[in-house]
């Protein structure tokens, strides 16, 4: 097979072994600077176009798509499903993941576990969303924030109520949580590929820290997961459409909680903690179901 591979920077971890592991089992591999792609949109004959060359032949596509690019990025992720081009996650299902406000409603919807959240616009409701989902301590969140940034805990309610009204009075959207304090600054990233859990790791926030992210210095160790835990993983995974997900659950007393679908997740951390080679995995199952102008996948939204 053909496969292009969308990502800023070859040199990326992910997109490195990515190609590796699709050249290894014999698939021809390009490398994509999805803001230099550029599209001729047309009825009869849509095509790609990169660095002066039409792009053609391609049976897969593997979108790596930065946030900050989402826009651009599902628009040529979109051009490449018009062209008949199987895509490992579609770009409707990348923009409903990236969307962290009707992401949690459609899982809502679904009956799935989630944190208490609360959004509201006016800095005159901020007493009752604070009662809303449960007071002090509670986590605010930037709708836009990646890696944990945007994210503050709010130990007091003088704390929060200065917090939301920082944000709202610089028009920024937010999301209000409730604070799951028996998570204990941890949480379970879940590495969903098709209808299982290929992997799973705990991600535990260095001292002083809540946010467990590896990028604020979070360490990563292996985890067991119940039924339980594995089946809010994949069933978040499919309601956001996408085939390939990280999904990061915190346990709570009432059973596992979804925090957020991510549809690019990063691969170093959990291979090199699980010892697993998930590019590989992701790889085959591109060649199980890459077919031309099979490009639909399952969710809503």
């Amino acid at each position: 097979m053909k496969i292009a591979i969308l990502s800023r920077n070859p040199r990326l971890y992910s997109t490195r072994r990515l190609a590796e592991a699709a050249e290894a089992r014999g698939h021809e591999v390009q490398i994509l600077d999805v803001l230099r792609c550029y599209m001729n949109i047309t009825s009869h004959r849509p095509s790609i176009h990169y660095r002066g060359q039409e792009l053609t032949g391609f049976d897969a596509v593997i979108p790596r798509i930065g946030a900050s690019v989402t826009f651009y990025g599902t628009a040529v992720l979109r051009q490449f499903e018009m062209m008949g081009v199987y895509p490992l996650n579609e770009s409707v299902a990348i923009t409903r993941a990236r969307d962290k406000l009707r992401s949690l409603q459609l899982l809502a919807r679904k009956g799935v576990g989630l944190p208490v959240t609360g959004f509201a616009h006016s800095p005159d409701d901020i007493d009752d969303l604070i009662d809303m989902v449960g007071g002090a301590p509670l986590v605010i969140k930037l709708l836009e924030g990646t890696q944990g940034i945007g994210v503050v805990l709010a130990e007091t309610r003088k704390a929060a109520e200065s917090v939301i009204e920082a944000f709202l009075g610089l028009k920024a959207h937010i999301l209000v949580q409730e604070y799951i304090r028996e998570a204990g600054g941890a949480d379970i990233r879940c590495l969903v590929i098709g209808e299982r859990v290929v992997a799973a790791m705990k991600r535990q926030a260095r001292e002083g820290e809540f946010r467990s992210n590896l990028h604020r210095g979070g360490n990563a160790t292996l985890v067991k997961l119940t039924p339980e835990e594995r089946a809010a993983a994949v069933r978040a995974a499919r309601i956001m459409g996408l085939n390939v997900a990280g999904v990061d659950l915190l346990r709570s007393a009432h059973g596992p909680l979804v925090m957020e679908v991510n549809s690019s997740p990063g691969l170093e951390g959990i291979e090199r903690v699980t010892g697993k080679d998930i590019a590989g995995m992701i790889i085959h199952f591109i060649e199980k179901n890459a077919r031309p102008h099979r490009t639909r996948t399952r969710g809503q939204g």
